[in-house]
C-alpha cells in the first residue's frame, strides 16, 4: 500500500462536530404561514381560483349529467351512494386534469424558471458550503457508492468541489452489509484520492428511520453547512444542477427548500421501462402544473432536493404522533410533514421541474412497487393526525389530504364499480324479471337517455386520460425529446402500450391498495424492507402465493358473470382480464429480456437512454466494474 493510501485508511470517517439544535415541533403551536414569502410568485390567489374553480365546474357538470341518468328510475339509497362516490372520484381526476392543463400551457410557452435557475446560463460561483447526504439502509454498497462517486466526479468537473462535502449516512442493520459498506467506502476514498470531503457514519440505533437519520446528522454536523442536499440510495444528480441549486439558495434567503423533478432512468425490466417512459413523457406536464399553483407552498418528496439547514433544524423536528398504532409513533412519510412545518415557520418552498440533471430509479416490478406503496400507504394515512395541526398553510393541508385521498380512492373505485354492477342486478331481481342472455348493466344505465349516459362515460374517460395525451403532445413539440423517445410513431405506440398494460394491472393495484388501507386501519404495521433495484423476477411459487387468490377470483367472477349473461361477462371483461392475467402479466413485465427487446425495438424509450448524461453513464460503468470484480471470501 502506498503512503498516500495508508494516510487515507487512517483518516477520520467524520469531520469535527458542528452541533445545531433541532427541537421537536409541537403540532399545537402557531406559525407564520399566513405571510407570503418574498419569492412567492404573483397572482397565487388567481392561480388557485382557476385550478380549484375549474375542478369544481367540471365536477358540477359531470354531477348534473350523472344525476339526470339516475333520476329517470328514481334515486334510492344505493344510487345515492353511487352518486356520492362518483362526485368524489370525478373531482379527484378533474383536479389532476386542470393541473396538467396548466402544465401543458407552461411547457408549450417555455416560461422562465423561478428563483433565477437557468440550465443555459453561466454556472454561478458559490460562496457557501453544502453537504450532500446519501442515507442508506441495507443497500448493495458497491452499487450505492458507484452512484456517489459519479456525483462526486460530476461536482468536481464544475471546478467547485471545495464547496461540498459528501456523507454516507448508514442505517444498515445487517452486520455483513455494514462491514462491506465501510470497506467499499474506504475503497471509494482511495479511488478519488480524497479523505477530507468524503465521510461515513453508521448509526447503532436507527430510530425514526430516514427522518431520524437526517435529523441525527443535523444535530451533530449541521452547524457547518448552510445547505444540505438530500439524496436517495438510487439518486443521481449532475454537478451542474447541484451548483445551480446551491446558488439559488444563496440568492433567495427566504427559501428553505427547492425540490427538483427527478427523471426515472436505468430501467431494465419491461415494468421499469413503463414507469420510466411514463415519468419522462407525462411527468413534466403534471409537475409544471402543480408547481404553478403550489407556488411557495410546494411539497417535498424526500430526496433530490436542497434544504436550508438552519431552517430545517429550527422548524422540522418531527414529533411522535399520539394515538394507536400504526397511526401513532414515528412519522413515516416525513417529507410532506417537514414541508408543512417549514412553511409554517414562514419559509418558502419551491418546486423547479424545468431544472435538468436530477435522476432516480424506479421499482423493477409490480410487486416491488406494491411493497413500497404499502409503506407509503401507512405513512400517508398517518397524516390524518397532522392535517389538523395549528398554523399550517391551507395548501399544505391540501397536500396532506391529497396524500391520504390517494389511497382511499382505490376502495372507492372498487365500490363504484360494484355498485354500478349491483344496482341493475338488484333492480331486475326486484322487478321479478328473469335473466336474459343479452342482459347487460349498460342497458339499465342507458335507460331512457342513452346519449347522455354515453356522454358521461366519454367525458369521464377523457378527463382521466387527457394528462397522458397532453404529455405526449408536449413531448412532440420538443425535437430533441421527441427523437429521444423514438419519434412520434414509436412514442405513440409506447403510450398506447403503457396505457393498456396500466389498465390491465389496475385491478390488482386497486385490490392491493384497498387491502393496504384495511390493514393500516386494522393496526398492521408495514415494516421497513430493503428495496430491490434491478431484478424484478420472482419464482413461480411466490407469484402463486401473491397473486393466485386474485386469479381464482377472476375465474369465479368470469364464471358467475357468464352464468347470468354473456353480455354481463363482456361488461366486466376489463376487470376480469386483469385478475386472470395477474401472474402472466407479472412474469412478462418483470422480465429484463423483454425489456431489452423493447429497447432494441425503440419502444418505451427515453432521451436519457439514447444519450445518457455523463453522470448516468459513469455510474453504470462503475457498477458494471464492481459487479465484474472477483469476490474475496
Amino acid at each position: 500500500m502506498s503512503h498516500a493510501n495508508a494516510n487515507l485508511q487512517d483518516a477520520p470517517m467524520l469531520p469535527p462536530p458542528a452541533p445545531l439544535p433541532m427541537p421537536v415541533q409541537a403540532l399545537s403551536q402557531p406559525g407564520k404561514a399566513d405571510v407570503a414569502p418574498p419569492s412567492s410568485p404573483g397572482s397565487m390567489g388567481l392561480r388557485r381560483a382557476v385550478v380549484f374553480g375549474g375542478t369544481a365546474l367540471l365536477t358540477l357538470l359531470a354531477t348534473y349529467q350523472i344525476w339526470w341518468v339516475l333520476r329517470s328510475h328514481g334515486t334510492d339509497l344505493l344510487e345515492g351512494l353511487l352518486l356520492v362516490l362518483f362526485v368524489a372520484l370525478f373531482a379527484w381526476i378533474a383536479l389532476s386534469f386542470i393541473s396538467a392543463l396548466a402544465g401543458f400551457v407552461l411547457v408549450l410557452t417555455r416560461r422562465p424558471q423561478r428563483l433565477g435557475l437557468d440550465d443555459n446560463g453561466a454556472l454561478p460561483t458559490l460562496a457557501s458550503r453544502t453537504a450532500l447526504l446519501m442515507p442508506t439502509y441495507n443497500e448493495d454498497p458497491d452499487r450505492l457508492l458507484a452512484g456517489l462517486q459519479a456525483i462526486y466526479e460530476s461536482v468536481a468537473a464544475t471546478g467547485q468541489l471545495q464547496q461540498f462535502d459528501f456523507f454516507v449516512l448508514s442505517d444498515t442493520t445487517r452486520e455483513d452489509i455494514g462491514q462491506a459498506e465501510q470497506a467499499a467506502f474506504q475503497a471509494l476514498r482511495q479511488r478519488v484520492g480524497n479523505d477530507s470531503q468524503l465521510f461515513y457514519r453508521r448509526r447503532d440505533d436507527n430510530s425514526e428511520r430516514k427522518a431520524g437519520n437526517i435529523a441525527e446528522w443535523v444535530r451533530r454536523f449541521g452547524g457547518a453547512y448552510p445547505q444540505m442536499l438530500i439524496l436517495d440510495a438510487d439518486s443521481l444528480m449532475t454537478g451542474d444542477s447541484i451548483v445551480r441549486l446551491a446558488a439559488a439558495m444563496e440568492s433567495n434567503p427566504d427559501v428553505a427548500l427547492i425540490q427538483t423533478l427527478p427523471t426515472i432512468v436505468n430501467g431494465q425490466t419491461f415494468f421499469a421501462r413503463m414507469q420510466q417512459f411514463a415519468g419522462r413523457v407525462y411527468g413534466p406536464v403534471v409537475a409544471h402544473g402543480v408547481a404553478w399553483w403550489h407556488g411557495a407552498e410546494s411539497n417535498y418528496w424526500g430526496h433530490n432536493a436542497i434544504i436550508r439547514t438552519q431552517a430545517f433544524a429550527a422548524h422540522a423536528g418531527l414529533p411522535t404522533l399520539a394515538g394507536r398504532k400504526p397511526f401513532a409513533g414515528t412519522v413515516l412519510s416525513h417529507d410532506f410533514v417537514e414541508a408543512a412545518l417549514l412553511r409554517r415557520g414562514g419559509w418558502a418552498l419551491h418546486m423547479v421541474p424545468g431544472l435538468s440533471g436530477s435522476y432516480e430509479e424506479g421499482p423493477p416490478s409490480l410487486t416491488d412497487m406494491l411493497v413500497r406503496d404499502r409503506r407509503w400507504c401507512q405513512g400517508n394515512l398517518q397524516h390524518g393526525g397532522v392535517v389538523h395541526a395549528k398554523g399550517l398553510h391551507w395548501i399544505n393541508r391540501v397536500h396532506l389530504m391529497i396524500g391520504i385521498g390517494h389511497y382511499f380512492t382505490a376502495p372507492m373505485w372498487a365500490m363504484l364499480m360494484l355498485l354500478g354492477l349491483a344496482i341493475p342486478l338488484y333492480q331486475r331481481a326486484s322487478a321479478g324479471e328473469q335473466a336474459q342472455a343479452a342482459f347487460s348493466p349498460m342497458q339499465y344505465w342507458q335507460g331512457d337517455d342513452p346519449q347522455r349516459f354515453l356522454w358521461v362515460f366519454v367525458f369521464t374517460m377523457s378527463v382521466l386520460l387527457a394528462p397522458k395525451l397532453m404529455g405526449y403532445l408536449a413531448t412532440m413539440t420538443q425535437a430533441q425529446t421527441r427523437r429521444g423517445c423514438g419519434g412520434a410513431v414509436r412514442a405513440l405506440i409506447s403510450m398506447l402500450m403503457e396505457t393498456l398494460l396500466a389498465a390491465l394491472m389496475a385491478p390488482v393495484t386497486m385490490y392491493r391498495q384497498s387491502r393496504s388501507v384495511a390493514e393500516v386501519l386494522a393496526g398492521k404495521d408495514s415494516g421497513w424492507e430493503t428495496q430491490r433495484r434491478d431484478d424484478g423476477t420472482l419464482p413461480l411459487s411466490s407469484l402463486i402465493r401473491g397473486y393466485g387468490g386474485l386469479t381464482l377470483c377472476g375465474v369465479l367472477a368470469a364464471g358467475m358473470a357468464y352464468a347470468v349473461s354473456p353480455m354481463l361477462a363482456a361488461w366486466m371483461a376489463p376487470v376480469i382480464l386483469g385478475l386472470l392475467l395477474a401472474i402472466p402479466l407479472h412474469m412478462l413485465t418483470s422480465s429484463v429480456r423483454v425489456g431489452r427487446a423493447l429497447q432494441r425495438a425503440g419502444l418505451l424509450r427515453t432521451p436519457e437512454e439514447v444519450n445518457p448524461p455523463d453522470v448516468i453513464a459513469r455510474a453504470s460503468q462503475l457498477r458494471l466494474r464492481a459487479a465484474n470484480r472477483p469476490s474475496i471470501d
